[in-house]
């Protein structure tokens, strides 16, 4: 559909865009904070352990989870253009699934930015120490907490500001990596030759590690795409919810393809897959190192920092919208819920940076065995969240035909067949999972704390159930 703009809801109860809340967005904010949402540190570092894993193939496991990331996003998006909501995918599990799907999705999610905020601060802090040598970690991370903590308390334009530039500077960046990449495989970048297919062929062909090495690498890729779910939370402070969302997710297919996908060709094709530094320092500096780019270890550095830093924004943005979104609806303590008067939700904004420092301090505190833990724990959330997502649509999309077809701006490929589709692939990723050691852990981890909120979740439900009789 081409519409990009839908009548009010004509359901009083279903949910729209927060009206308590600031809508200081505007377009060019989140067109930017959906543009630079796919470009995050992910991309940059972990890319590489999967290119050695894999080898060229990587291209491969890139562009399936790309897909399905796709389709996850084009699920999430016709939801969040029906019913634009602050609590995103938690609003919309719970109109379609019930209230503890709603409190399981929103609170791991939250759990797994508030950890994000602390793994992103560290990240920094280190760039900046090895920049300024004997300067300790822990004062970056206070600084940069305390940076963006104001940032996010004053008002949600200064958010939008700080993304705007962040996510134009990211794009510039791999825009550049991008062009200098496509010119030296033509060959017409001074002081290179082109290695026409050399590498996607030589030192163990396409696939050197044969289907166990692909499989390595699509677990890698697929937890590279974290992230993109923000823009849906921020339309609902936009000035134009509707529009942005529609807008954000019909773009998000050519995003993928040209900075995740196009970036991983680019790279395996200049690059031997199992050239060491790849995987040590990273495959972009690899890339730019082996076409004599003189400073590539600093660039890639500053590159860095600036995706450490705006995922910390971000992530610090996303946790307390959903966590004020979660308390409006019952769903957590009602302190978090205060909004400030310029539309903010100051306590939650609170809330969630004190959890991410707390994180950081662990790390220092108890590296060993709390941490890591924390770690595993989050570390097949995001895909608990797409399983919602696509269990949502399956149920809200034929609600949603059935009362207010005009609400359908955004519209799912081939429903239902494709969102079956992204299902079983979920479901194939778990089981892929359990069968690498790495990952094992970190799915028993996510799925006991996924447990553990759904009890607490239908407790919760049918307490207030109870509640409701009682009353009539």
């Amino acid at each position: 559909m081409s519409r990009t703009s839908a009548p009010p809801p004509t359901d009083a109860a279903a949910p729209t865009a927060d009206s308590a809340l600031s809508h200081g967005l505007k377009q060019r904010h989140l067109s930017m904070i959906a543009l630079g949402g796919v470009i995050g540190a992910g991309l940059f570092v972990g890319s590489g352990a999967g290119i050695a894993a894999a080898g060229p193939s990587i291209v491969i496991a890139y562009g399936i989870s790309g897909l399905l990331v796709m389709f996850v996003m084009r699920m999430l998006g016709e939801m969040s253009a029906a019913n634009p909501a602050s609590g995103s995918f938690s609003v919309h599990a719970e109109r379609a699934i019930g209230p503890w799907a709603g409190f399981t999705a929103g609170w791991s999610f939250w759990v797994l930015l508030c950890v994000a905020v602390g793994l992103e601060g560290i990240g920094a802090a280190q760039i900046v120490t090895g920049w300024l040598p004997g300067t300790p970690e822990w004062a970056w991370v206070a600084l940069f907490m305390v940076i963006f903590l104001g940032t996010n308390l004053a008002a949600v334009k200064n958010f939008g500001e700080f993304e705007f530039w962040f996510a134009a500077l990211k794009v510039i960046a791999i825009t550049l990596f991008l062009v200098l990449g496509l010119l030296a495989i033509l060959g017409v970048l001074p002081g290179t030759d082109s290695p026409g297919t050399s590498n996607l062929t030589g030192d163990g062909g396409f696939m050197p590690n044969g289907s166990e090495g692909l499989i390595i690498g699509l677990l890698a890729s697929v937890f590279a795409y974290g992230g993109l779910e923000t823009v849906t939370i921020a339309a609902a402070e936009s000035e134009n919810p509707v529009q942005g969302v529609a807008k954000a997710v019909r773009t998000a297919m050519w995003r993928i393809a040209v900075f995740y996908i196009g970036s991983m060709a680019v790279i395996v094709t200049l690059v031997p897959w199992d050239d060491p530094e790849v995987a040590e320092v990273g495959p972009f500096y690899a890339m730019l190192d082996n076409l004599g780019i003189s400073g590539a270890a600093e660039i890639m550095n500053v590159v860095i920092l600036i995706a450490l830093l705006s995922a910390m924004n971000a992530n610090i943005y996303g946790s307390s919208r959903m966590a004020r979104s979660l308390v409006a609806r019952g769903q957590g303590p009602k302190v978090l819920g205060r909004i400030s008067p310029s539309g903010v939700p100051r306590n939650a904004v609170l809330a969630s940076s004190v959890f991410g420092f707390l994180c950081v301090l662990l790390s220092y505190w108890r590296p060993d065995d709390v941490f890591p833990w924390l770690l595993n724990m989050i570390g097949a959330v995001i895909l608990v969240v797409w399983i919602f997502i696509a269990v949502s649509q399956l149920i809200l999309r034929r609600r949603t035909e059935r009362e207010a077809p005009d609400r359908l701006v955004v519209r799912m490929w081939f429903f239902p067949v494709l969102t079956i589709v992204a299902l079983a692939a979920m479901a194939g990723i778990f089981v892929l999972m359990l069968r690498q050691p790495d990952t094992r852990d970190q799915l028993l981890a996510t799925g006991v704390l996924t447990a553990l909120l759904i009890g607490i979740g239908l407790v919760r439900q049918k307490r207030a159930e109870r509640g409701t009789a009682a009353r009539d």
